[in-house]
């Protein structure tokens, strides 16, 4: 049984606190209520592990910033309401009741007196020594804010103070904007740099992507396995990509 199956059975309790701890306490507010019955009837201390504790961090925190970024230009569109959802059904690939989660947390999050940088801190401080779910992450906040095809400039900023926050490197201007449905460019935007790049820059840049987003790699630090597709279609995107690239410009 996953971190979600334990707390929504109520059978574990939870220890995460600050602004991620208050949205997973209101989204889960009744199992917590289970939970101290369950304690008082002798599991006491019954918490989740470290590796499961850094699965719901990264859950709730995906989901509460996301609430955070459709909102970066002073509105919700229904089009940002579908592409989240197309990003659960279609990218995530959610189970029925992880999508009801995911939903209630989003929900949660957008009322929320809490700001999309006290997500974002509270996640670094989760995963300072991992850069690799740092790098994920902020490419979940760019796919999704590039879902409905209308990228704010208000949503290009907080993308960009996301990557201060987690001490990543700000993305250039033009592949930020790049869909990755156009034609133009798509290839360069999936690894993040210009048609302009030189050779050796592609390729460290490849190097790194091919790093980071390496599933085993991201699974193995604290990624919920309902991101697991996602991370794999990543990689493979960012290994076509490369592989175009050196095809159009004969890279050997």
């Amino acid at each position: 049984m996953g971190w979600m199956g334990k707390i929504v059975g109520g059978t574990i309790g939870l220890a995460l606190g600050g602004p991620l701890g208050a949205i997973a306490g209101a989204t889960f507010g009744h199992f917590f209520d289970q939970t101290k019955e369950m304690t008082r009837g002798g599991m006491a201390g019954a918490r989740l592990s470290t590796h499961e504790d850094a699965q719901m961090t990264f859950f709730v925190a995906a989901f509460s910033m996301l609430a955070k970024l459709v909102q970066a230009d002073g509105r919700v569109t229904e089009d940002e309401i579908a592409a989240i959802e197309r990003f659960m059904k279609n990218d995530l690939r959610l189970s029925p009741a992880s999508r009801r989660v995911a939903i209630d947390i989003f929900n949660t999050a957008k009322t929320s007196p809490h700001s999309f940088d006290d997500f974002a801190v509270q996640f670094y401080n989760a995963f300072r020594h991992r850069p690799e779910i740092l790098a994920f992450m902020l490419d979940i906040l760019r796919r999704v804010a590039l879902a409905d095809r209308d990228f704010s400039a208000a949503e290009v900023e907080l993308i960009r103070r996301a990557a201060r926050i987690f001490g990543l490197p700000e993305p250039d201007d033009e592949p930020l904007r790049a869909h990755p449905g156009k034609k133009d460019g798509q290839h360069y935007s999936t690894l993040g740099v210009t048609p302009e790049a030189s050779e050796e820059e592609i390729k460290a840049r490849y190097r790194t992507l091919v790093k980071e987003f390496h599933p085993d790699r991201i699974a193995s630090k604290g990624l919920p396995e309902e991101f697991t597709d996602f991370a794999e279609n990543k990689f493979r995107e960012i290994q076509e990509a490369y592989e175009a690239i050196k095809k159009e410009r004969g890279i050997s």
